[in-house]
């Protein structure tokens, strides 16, 4: 299926769901067979496997992910995105133009067929050898919930020419990078002008000039590796153009360390130039969305995603091939009923299962409570669960999109124990009307609750899983 208007989005680091990752792992080949390929150059670079990190034990998180090694994120998001455009593309997908987003325009250049496989992921390892062998000052990354004129306007108060606007991802969130205390400093200043800003699991202050002493020996490393002219146009939101023929590529790899991302532009620019369709290959849809809110008043966007898990456990990349290819939607009807029904059916049996019982054998008339008595001794039976009520990890996931899609902060940032108000600098009013449309997503009525008792995601989770399931919510109650 050719596709003229539709570019397909590689992410950067952050762009990984392990979740849907070990999904697709099990549909399709083309995840093992990409993997296995990115072990062999673990292997003999760092003497380890990914694979035994990601796929043995429990599905890793995006944040799990972080708390890794440095070459166990970077090749697990660089594996993930070819996988995921492997499968797009050996299923007949034949896009007009390629796009990564930092760190992706790695495999998007293996994508075009530039690289192959392995020396994709030899580019990722060297990049990060060359990182740590430099011995740089800590520096961080963090997303400011503004345009790139007013970021820019907000460093100037701090006039501090270390810290830079590292990507402008859309018009309301804006990454700097730079000296760990001074991108701390301008997370206070954002704040005190009531912008949000949060910092971002990123190991090194990508995207900034203080970068320059790995860009040389980063370029003599990938030097020596064989390439070939793209198959497809590769658009690089970093030089704002299509990578050449010709185009001295180390040089230029080496070079996006030091140099600022502007996917806002570059989505505007592919926009205007005809493209309507988007799909991100990789994990958690983050490109996609950044898409949206460049684009809001766009009547004629498709966007797609690949590597995603919804509520219903279904994998955006099927959906994707399948509304590519040109089949048909199912009716609005049968596509709620097939993703529905069951739980409807099953709760509605409970219920008037619960009510014949009631019924049939009415509660004794209650008793004065006697502190002493034997009844008053034994625990109440605990509520039984609704049929069908979703899992805990499933409603962390949903609230972790729900929050970010609203606050326009990456979804990466917003893990269970981060605190809503003192690091995310969410005011109150704000979690009342965010923890509003959550429970109104799953049908519960509004309730007052405590916030300082449901100041960070995992605990608004617990809130949720606790009504949903029946549990006891008294000590929330305000």
């Amino acid at each position: 299926m050719t596709a003229e208007g539709s570019a397909i989005l590689f992410p950067g680091q952050g762009g990984f769901d392990g979740a849907a990752l070990n999904a697709a792992g099990m549909k399709y080949r083309q995840v093992g067979e990409t993997f296995e390929a990115v072990d062999a150059v673990a292997g003999e670079t760092f003497g380890k496997s990914v694979s035994a990190v990601l796929f043995e034990g429990a599905p890793l998180t995006a944040d799990d992910l972080v708390r890794q090694p440095g070459w166990v994120s970077q090749l697990a998001v660089y594996a993930s995105d070819v996988a995921a455009w492997r499968i797009l593309q050996e299923n007949g997908l034949r896009p007009r133009i390629l796009v990564g987003h930092s760190m992706g325009e790695v495999p998007a250049l293996v994508a075009a067929g530039v690289f192959c496989v392995e020396d994709g992921a030899r580019i990722v390892a060297e990049r990060l050898r060359a990182l740590e062998e430099a011995d740089l000052p800590a520096g961080r990354m963090a997303a400011l919930t503004l345009d790139g004129q007013r970021t820019r306007r907000l460093l100037g108060l701090l006039d501090d020419p270390a810290v830079v606007v590292a990507a402008e991802n859309h018009d309301r969130q804006t990454v700097i990078s730079g000296p760990e205390p001074a991108v701390g400093a301008a997370l206070r200043v954002a704040r005190e002008l009531n912008a949000g800003g949060v910092l971002l699991a990123s190991p090194y202050a990508f995207h900034n000039p203080a970068l320059e002493p790995v860009r040389a020996p980063f370029a003599a490393r990938i030097g020596g590796l064989p390439r070939q002219a793209p198959r497809t146009d590769v658009y690089s939101p970093i030089l704002r153009r299509v990578y050449r023929a010709d185009d001295d590529l180390p040089a230029l790899l080496a070079e996006h360390l030091v140099r600022p991302v502007d996917f806002r532009a570059t989505v505007r620019a592919l926009h205007e130039d005809g493209v309507t369709t988007f799909v991100e290959a990789g994990g958690l849809g983050s490109l996609g969305r950044c898409v949206e809110r460049v684009l809001p008043d766009a009547d004629d966007l498709t966007i797609r995603s690949t590597f995603t898990v919804d509520a219903d456990g279904r994998l955006g990349v099927e959906r994707t091939l399948a509304s590519l290819s040109g089949d048909a939607e199912p009716d609005p009807f049968e596509r709620f009923w097939a993703d529905y029904g069951a739980r409807l059916v099953a709760r509605v049996q409970a219920a008037l299962t619960a009510s014949a019982a009631a019924l049939a054998h009415p509660a004794p008339p209650a008793a004065a409570h006697d502190p002493g008595s034997a009844a008053s001794m034994e625990p109440a039976a605990p509520s039984p669960v609704p049929a069908g009520a979703p899992d805990r990890a499933e409603l962390l996931a949903s609230v972790r999109t729900l929050y970010a899609q609203a606050l326009e902060y990456p979804e990466e940032v917003f893990t269970e124990e981060v605190l809503l108000e003192a690091e995310l600098g969410i005011d109150s009013v704000k979690q009342v009307e965010l923890l509003t449309r959550v429970t109104g997503r799953y049908g519960l009525p509004p309730s007052d609750v405590r916030l300082s008792d449901h100041d960070t995601v995992g605990k608004v989770v617990d809130l949720l899983h606790a009504r949903l399931t029946g549990g006891d919510v008294s000590v929330a109650a305000a």
